[in-house]
């Protein structure tokens, strides 16, 4: 059945269909009903090329992907783009991805406004004074962001997690477990989640009565050799009485590296050094994977790619108008990479192992 048929067995217009089946706000929910029902009982499959012409929408959404030599394709974008893939494809909506160098970001946003390829955008990676926001306001480019940019603070759209909140609560455990010297392998302050991260951490040492110039605090991308590189800094031939006895970890990924270092150096978790780290829900990489399961902050990246894909559409569509901010609290779930801070007397090595299970 084509579109015509289809308007012709409902009464409806052509138009009036489109925007049903694109979720337009100006059709009533008993007509968008009544049209999506009919649309699966005769099997009707919108054109795009007829959908882009009745709607003067293009049917997708895109996004500026960073290349070049010093830009890797992280296993948290794949994951990302796994959730609001699956989410566009119940929506018939088309993914657009337009590779730029970092430096060339601007001009791929001036190409995709002047050949309205996509409806919208998503911003990603927000840094702490991202100039992104004003320009794809100036383009007319309907976005959301996931993360948030420090500037401009407000006023625009984004999904985020409570960053803040979740490295807050992780390191107020360890400071009530006993813990006094804390070590933090961030990610990269160029970007504002791992500030808010840092933030957290100082706020917990704060109430603690420790000043934040007590933090061993490292900044770096979040991937294996960075854990290892950072880990092995912090504890291979400092003293076990000055040594940090809880460390935090922004990604299971650095994880990896630490639980690497530590195994080498026969320092054991949680005996000598308690680890909490934040935990994306990998479907290939889980806490219970490390012979210690790893205390974590946990919130889906997938979820997250998913609600961005849902919320795009719907200022796309105008469902959504205000420039809503929504921030998803983080669950902080406690396993067995966390303890009591070791006693002064207590000898290095004393329980479990740091190696990390196949």
């Amino acid at each position: 059945m084509n579109l015509k048929q289809l308007s012709d067995l409902l009464g409806l217009s052509q138009t009036t269909i489109s925007r049903a089946l694109n979720g337009y706000p100006e059709v009533s929910e008993q007509t968008r009903r009544r049209v999506i029902e009919a649309a699966q009982r005769h099997g009707y499959k919108p054109n795009s090329n007829a959908r882009k012409l009745a709607t003067g929408k293009a049917g997708s959404i895109g996004y500026v992907l960073p290349v070049g030599r010093n830009v890797d394709l992280d296993p948290h974008f794949v994951e990302f783009l796994s959730g609001l893939g699956e989410h566009a494809l119940t929506h018939e909506i088309d993914l657009s991805l337009t590779p730029a160098p970092i430096e060339r970001e601007s001009e791929a946003y001036r190409r995709i406004a002047a050949s309205r390829s996509v409806d919208g955008v998503y911003l990603s990676s927000m840094r702490n004074d991202d100039q992104r926001i004003a320009l794809v306001r100036e383009l007319g480019i309907p976005f959301l962001a996931h993360g948030r940019a420090y500037k401009p603070a407000d006023g625009y759209a984004f999904l985020d997690i409570d960053n803040e909140g979740a490295f807050h609560d992780a390191a107020r455990l360890l400071l009530q477990l006993g813990h006094q010297r804390l070590a933090f392998i961030n990610g990269d302050t160029e970007f504002t989640f791992a500030l808010h991260r840092l933030g957290g951490v100082q706020r917990a040492m704060a109430e603690h009565g420790l000043p934040a110039g007590a933090l061993k605090h490292h900044s770096a991308a979040m991937n294996e050799d960075s854990g290892y590189r950072l880990a092995m800094a912090l504890y291979d031939g400092t003293k076990a009485d000055t040594r940090p006895t809880g460390l935090l970890s922004a990604s299971m990924f650095t994880t990896l590296g630490i639980f690497r270092a530590l195994n080498q150096l026969s320092i054991s978790v949680p005996g000598d050094v308690s680890v909490i780290t934040h935990d994306d829900v990998f479907p290939f990489l889980k806490p219970e994977s490390f012979s210690v399961p790893l205390t974590t902050t946990r919130s889906s990246i997938r979820a997250a790619g998913a609600r961005t894909c849902e919320r795009l559409i719907n200022i796309i569509s105008g469902a959504e108008a205000d420039p809503v901010q929504e921030i998803w609290p983080v669950e902080l779930v406690v396993r067995a990479s966390t303890g009591p801070a070791p006693t002064a007397s207590a000898k290095p090595g004393r329980r479990g192992s740091a190696l990390a299970a196949e």
